[in-house]
């Protein structure tokens, strides 16, 4: 007869198996909320850099900053061969310039002119101060 004899197996009980399913997900959550805030972040950021960008073409543009106005940002690219869906998109952006004097200082036969320009856009406004050689 032969005898059995029982061989014990090391093997990971049920409650192990489920502390480190538990583990796994705790981690892969963080990661997934990791990337979501890196994610709205990097949007933002690409938001306000492209709004700072249009706030240097209208300060170099020089049809625009030394008044009180509203336009679009296509007015800044009319003349210039672009994208259509750049031209739809500038088009869509709206932008209020206000100009106010702060000082006016006369040396001799020189002239200048302090000034702030405050563009205000849909979501956020900027403020930039001129000096102005009259």
């Amino acid at each position: 007869m032969k005898r059995y004899e029982l061989v014990s197996k090391r093997a990971f009980t049920l409650i192990e198996v489920m502390v480190a399913v538990m583990i796994v997900s705790v981690v892969i959550a963080a990661l997934f909320k990791l990337r979501g805030d890196t994610n709205h972040l990097f949007s933002k950021i690409q938001e306000s850099q492209k709004d700072k960008t249009f706030n240097t073409f209208l300060l170099w543009n020089s049809n625009y900053g030394l008044n009180k106005k509203s336009t679009n940002m296509y007015r800044l690219v009319e003349d210039f061969v672009v994208d259509d869906d750049l031209r739809r998109e500038l088009k869509a952006i709206k932008v209020g310039i206000n100009y106010s004097k702060i000082e006016a200082i006369e040396l001799d036969s020189i002239q200048f002119e302090i000034g702030k320009t405050e563009f205000e856009f849909a979501n956020n406004s900027m403020q930039f101060y001129r000096v102005i050689l009259r």
